[in-house]
């Protein structure tokens, strides 16, 4: 059970073994810190966004379009933030306190604000992301809300880009495959990744990488 003050958590990545890191959806700061028992701990960082704005005067809102998908690797101390819509990649290193910003073409988070709620209005962004010891793997949509709507339940749900990324946020590569994907597991050592496809009865897919 967690504290009154964590509102929807969506995600999560645990840290050293004795503490959660969880987006903050009160759009307050980014992230919250919570310790084994629930409890909030403190609050860290804010939605790195130019949306002034938004920042004033819909704060909930705006934290509900920069939802993110975490996770983070003991090894190196890198936590990973992705956004579901738009095209950011946070790099925070928890070891020595530097935060990252990559903001990819697509820019940040586009949504409205209805009834106080953040109605996506962009694209699809990212939808998971590893932090290997060497560099960050995450899955890319890419779709724009429009084009889902015209095609009306037509396109397959997911997305077909594995964008990789160094330690500090800097584009690798980029891997386009023949399937649309949510989910990944990266083993480096056998280069290989393991996905899921929702949209197959055999939902298991792997991919080899260099």
């Amino acid at each position: 059970t967690l504290d009154e003050d964590i509102l929807r958590p969506l995600d999560f990545a645990i840290y050293n073994d004795s503490m959660f890191i969880i987006p903050d959806y009160s759009g307050e700061n980014r992230l919250c810190r919570v310790n084994r028992n629930g409890g909030l701990i403190d609050k860290i960082g804010i939605i790195p966004t130019i949306d002034e704005k938004a920042l004033e005067n819909a704060r909930p809102a705006l934290a509900q379009a920069w939802r993110s998908f975490l996770d983070y690797n003991p090894n190196n101390g890198i936590l990973a933030a992705v956004t579901q819509l738009g095209e950011v990649v946070e790099v925070y290193n928890l070891k020595d306190s530097t935060h990252i910003i990559r903001i990819g073409e697509h820019g940040e988070p586009e949504f409205k604000v209805s009834d106080g709620y953040g109605m996506p209005t962009g694209i699809m962004g990212f939808s998971d992301v590893q932090v290997t010891d060497s560099a960050i793997y995450t899955v890319f949509h890419g779709t724009s809300f429009k084009e889902i709507a015209r095609q009306s339940g037509r396109l397959p749900d997911g997305g077909k880009y594995i964008y990789v990324f160094s330690l500090e946020g800097e584009p690798l590569c980029k891997y386009v495959l023949d399937h649309y994907i949510y989910g990944i597991w990266v083993d480096e050592d056998t280069k290989t990744i393991i996905a899921t496809d929702v949209n197959d009865d055999q939902p298991i897919v792997m991919f080899s990488i260099k």
